[in-house]
């Protein structure tokens, strides 16, 4: 799959990888992808980022997957769906904070091992966007497929993206223009 990348799509991979090893996470996850394509300058991503007013929030966007993070990977929905119940999720964090150390849930913590993998989220990410280049015709994979595989896969990524307005659909128009208004992810959000 990965001869049919473009080079921007390959440098986004490559900072991904960046990133993890930055953190010292145990694996490549989605939002070392999201995290990549925010660096960059250039190509159609780049575009739809700075379209968005993405680039102007990345502070906030990084907050935001930070708390994930010191979640143990919840996402706001699950923490919400467990406040439904009487759990505070804030509260439990803060606690095995205090006994174990700041970032004691963060499960992504690299654990001794020497090369990172792609975490399983982030692989179903470069399958996405290669669904994604197939289904519009194209026949390669570039940055921009991976920015909307981000948004159509559901996890913290696509939640974090979508709380700062950028879902599947305003992304496929900031690059593509009014065209379609539901796109191959929203599709498959729905049937999935």
């Amino acid at each position: 799959m990965f001869e049919r990348f473009t080079g921007n799509a390959r440098e986004v991979v490559t900072g991904a990888v960046t990133h993890a090893e930055r953190t010292d996470a145990a694996s490549v996850g989605e939002e070392h992808l999201l995290l990549a394509l925010l660096d960059r300058q250039e190509g159609r991503a780049a575009f739809a980022v700075t379209s968005l007013g993405l680039a102007d929030r990345r502070a906030s966007v990084e907050a935001e997957l930070a708390t994930v993070r010191r979640h143990g990977g919840l996402t706001r929905a699950d923490t919400e769906a467990l406040a439904g119940l009487g759990i505070d999720v804030t509260e439990i964090v803060a606690r095995v904070e205090e006994a174990h150390g700041e970032g004691a849930l963060d499960r992504a913590r690299r654990r001794g091992a020497r090369r990172r993998p792609f975490s399983r989220g982030a692989k179903g990410i470069l399958t996405r966007s290669l669904r994604i280049a197939a289904g519009r015709g194209d026949r390669f994979i570039g940055d921009e497929h991976l920015l909307l595989a981000l948004t159509a896969c559901p996890g913290a990524a696509a939640e974090v993206l979508a709380a700062h307005g950028a879902t599947y659909g305003t992304v496929n128009r900031a690059l593509y223009g009014g065209g379609e208004e539901e796109g191959e992810g929203e599709r498959s959000r729905k049937a999935g």
